[in-house]
C-alpha cells in the first residue's frame, strides 16, 4: 500500500512509539490519522500538539468492545490500522499478588489487538484492503522472566498476527508484525543500562513495513540483536534472562 494519502488509525498514540507513528505518517503524506488514546482529553492534547488538521483524536480504550465498535463505526475511510496500545506492569508470574497484571497486558496486547482486526477487517477490505502493523516486541520472540505477563502476551499477538495475514489475504489486506527492541520511551525509562532507538524511528520502519508487504521485521539493533542471539545460541541467551531475573534487574 502507499503510506501517502492514506488514512490511518494508531492505537496508544498520545505518546511513546504511537506518536512516532503519527509523526512520521504526516510526514510521509497522509490524507488524515485517528489519534486514539484510552481518554479522550489525552487524545485532543497530543492532536493539538501536531497542529495539523489531519489528526483527528478519537476515545479508544483498546480492551473496551464498546470504545473498538464506536471508532470502527464512525471511522470507515480507515485503509491502514497499527496497533500499538501497549500494557507493561513489570511483574513476574508468580510474585505478583494476584493475576490481574498479567490480565490487562494479555487484554491490551492480544485480545486487544485482536478486537481491532476484527473490527476493523470490514472496513479495510471496503478500503481496498490496505495494510495492518501490529507492534510487538523482542520479548514476544524470546521470553522475558522479569516481564512475566507481558512476554506472553507478545508471543501470542505473534502468533495471531501469522494466523490474521493468513486469514486476510484474501481479501488484500497485509498483516506486517514489527519486533521491537529497546526504545526511549516511559514504558522502557527503566531500562538504562543499553541504547534506545527513537519511537519515530520504529514508526518509519512499520510503515516501510506496511508499503512494502513485509511479514515481520526486527525495527532496531536490540531486537536484531535479540534474534541473532536466539538463532546463534539459544540456550545461552535463555540462561541470561534467568539471570538478570535473579539479580533483581528489572
Amino acid at each position: 500500500m502507499k503510506i501517502e494519502r492514506c488514512t490511518a488509525i494508531v492505537t496508544g498514540a498520545n505518546r511513546g512509539i504511537g506518536f512516532g507513528f503519527v509523526e512520521e505518517l504526516l510526514d510521509q503524506g497522509a490524507a488524515k490519522v485517528y489519534l486514539g488514546a484510552r481518554k479522550l482529553a489525552d487524545a485532543e492534547e497530543a492532536a493539538r500538539s501536531t497542529g495539523d488538521p489531519r489528526v483527528v483524536p478519537v476515545q479508544l480504550d483498546v480492551t473496551r468492545a464498546e470504545d473498538v465498535a464506536a471508532v470502527a463505526a464512525r471511522c470507515t475511510d480507515v485503509d491502514l490500522v497499527v496497533n500499538n496500545a501497549g500494557a507493561f506492569h513489570r511483574q513476574t508470574l508468580l510474585e505478583a499478588e494476584d493475576m490481574r497484571f498479567a490480565r490487562n497486558e494479555m487484554d491490551t496486547n492480544y485480545f486487544g489487538m485482536l478486537a481491532m482486526v476484527r473490527a476493523f477487517a470490514p472496513v479495510l477490505k471496503a478500503n481496498g484492503g490496505g495494510a495492518i502493523v501490529n507492534v510487538l516486541s523482542a520479548g514476544g520472540i524470546c521470553a522475558v522472566p522479569n516481564m512475566g505477563g507481558y512476554s506472553p502476551s507478545k508471543f501470542a499477538a505473534r502468533a495471531a498476527s501469522d494466523c490474521l495475514r493468513a486469514e486476510l489475504e484474501p481479501q488484500g489486506t497485509h498483516v506486517a508484525a514489527l519486533i521491537v527492541g529497546s526504545v526511549d520511551t516511559r514504558m522502557a525509562e527503566h531500562v538504562t543500562w543499553q541504547a534506545k532507538s527513537s519511537p519515530r524511528d520504529i514508526g518509519k520502519a512499520g510503515l516501510m513495513a506496511a508499503a512494502r508487504k513485509v511479514d515481520e521485521l526486527d525495527t532496531d539493533p536490540h531486537a536484531e540483536s535479540v534474534r541473532a542471539f536466539l538463532a546463534r545460541d539459544p540456550y545461552t541467551l535463555k540462561r541470561s534472562m534467568a539471570k538478570a531475573l535473579h539479580d533483581g534487574r528489572r
